[in-house]
């Protein structure tokens, strides 16, 4: 799956393609791939980088190397798909690993995929890199013109594309990874700061929301990582069989702002909403205080 129901499958078929698939769904080794070439009539091998799911217990997957290794020898062109395409090391974000586009193309892949939005944080827009020859044969082709980017988009992934180029400054100025990399202590400290907010509005109204700072998980998510997990600070708001109601309401103010609920408590996590939004949220807390008080 790639998103709004597409499945990698059915956009190959669209291309005029044909997927011969090779292994299993949780072991896959270099000699099924060996197998699949030995037969004719392989274009390409496809490489799709496991990101939106995880596979556990017995498993076994052949490495990008070793599909470049068994590509050059039957002159057989290697494509890597990496989805989401985290352009720097994902341990300073305090997160798993996950390859990057310039490891892919280290390791010899004749073409790499992945999105410009996503965890790269630009407009939303599809990349390819890799050899001059299979760029060129990619832009070359018809359709390369029907679906090409416009220049807002351009001028958009060149802006986001040139933080990069210091990686702290990518950190603080790109959303995504700003959000992801925020320590734990600071979300606190916001949540604390708009809970006095609220509170300096008028008497009770924090006692109204039986509001409190309480420590939580961030899911990363964005299509890459699945299981990763960040402790983070929310604010929690005890609304019990109110929790529909008090939805409602924070969703109606102006601009609305949208919470979780679980077992009857509703959580604001400060990793997602912006620094220069906390404001808005106490606002929005506030208002619904006074019509719950």
């Amino acid at each position: 799956m790639i998103g709004g129901g597409f499945r990698i499958p059915e956009v190959v078929e669209a291309a005029g393609a044909r997927l011969v698939t090779v292994g299993t769904t949780n072991r896959t080794r270099p000699a099924d791939y060996a197998r699949a070439i030995e037969r004719g009539d392989v274009a390409a091998i496809l490489k799709v980088h496991r990101s939106n799911f995880s596979i556990s217990g017995f498993t076994e997957e052949t490495k990008l190397a070793e599909l470049v290794e068994l590509g050059g020898a039957h002159g057989v062109p290697v494509i890597h798909d990496l989805g989401s395409g985290l352009l720097m090391d994902s341990a300073a974000l305090g997160l798993p690993y996950e390859p990057t586009p310039a490891e892919s193309i280290a390791a010899g892949a004749d073409l790499v995929a992945f999105s410009g939005d996503k965890l790269v944080g630009g407009p939303q827009a599809g990349v390819l890199a890799g050899t001059r020859k299979c760029v060129a044969r990619a832009r070359g082709h018809p359709l390369c013109r029907a679906l090409r980017s416009d220049k807002v988009t351009l001028a958009g992934l060149e802006a986001t594309l040139s933080l990069y180029r210091d990686p702290e400054r990518a950190r603080e100025r790109i959303p995504a990874l700003r959000m992801i990399g925020t320590p734990h202590g600071r979300l606190e400290r916001r949540a604390e700061a708009v809970l006095a907010a609220v509170g300096s509005r008028g008497a009770g109204l924090r006692r109204a929301l039986r509001a409190e700072v309480v420590a939580t998980d961030s899911l990363v998510g964005g299509g890459t990582f699945p299981d990763a997990r960040i402790p983070s600070a929310a604010i929690s708001l005890g609304a019990g069989d109110k929790a529909e109601e008090w939805l409602a309401r924070l969703r109606a103010h102006k601009p609305p702002v949208v919470a979780r609920r679980r077992r009857g408590r509703l959580f604001l996590d400060l990793r997602t909403i912006a620094p220069e939004e906390d404001s808005v949220v106490a606002a929005a807390l506030a208002a619904l205080a006074a019509s719950v008080s």
